[in-house]
């Protein structure tokens, strides 16, 4: 009775830490799909150098990718939900990827400029607040790449409709 009792305590736990900040950031951190995964990595431009900033990476399924993907690239990944980021942070620890840096931080405090590529995965209301950052920090010629969420006002560059059940979208720009 007692070990139930403790996995249910830590399931209730886990829960709640993935609810409360589900409403502070009002976006719950959900993985992007295998199929959408490949479409992004497929829509990187070539000869990308520079630091890659992921803006909510949730549990990391795009990060490590990414990051292997861009050896010669720095990849910084933005998390603010606990449990996400400690299980990117745990399997970083499993995964090394030197060119990886998991934070838990805001990213709407984090400095943008420098920036190679910004990849993002979020709702549309998190989508206009980060467009007047970019705005505002990133430098022209910075690839912007958009999961699902186009940046409103903005011409993309290209995008791809994915063959997934949703006919999930991909948005490449080009501050």
């Amino acid at each position: 009775m007692g070990i139930e009792m403790a996995v249910f305590a830590a399931l209730l736990v886990v829960m709640a830490l993935v609810l409360i900040y589900t409403l502070k950031t009002g976006i719950s951190p959900h993985p992007t799909s295998p199929s959408v995964k490949a479409a992004l990595l497929a829509a990187l431009p070539e000869r990308l150098e520079g630091d890659v900033f992921e803006l909510g990476s949730g549990w990391g399924t795009l990060a490590f990718p990414l990051a292997a993907r861009l050896p010669h690239c720095r990849v910084e990944a933005f998390e603010l939900s606990p449990l996400p980021w400690l299980v990117s942070r745990l399997r970083l620890l499993f995964q090394p990827l030197p060119n990886l840096a998991i934070h838990r931080r805001d990213f709407h405090r984090a400095p943008l400029g420098g920036a190679a590529l910004v990849t993002c995965y979020l709702h549309p209301e998190g989508m206009e607040r980060l467009k007047a950052k970019f705005e505002a920090e990133l430098a022209p010629g910075t690839w912007v790449l958009c999961n699902a969420f186009a940046v409103s006002g903005w011409t993309p560059y290209a995008e791809w409709i994915v063959q997934d059940w949703r006919r999930s979208k991909v948005y490449l720009y080009k501050v």
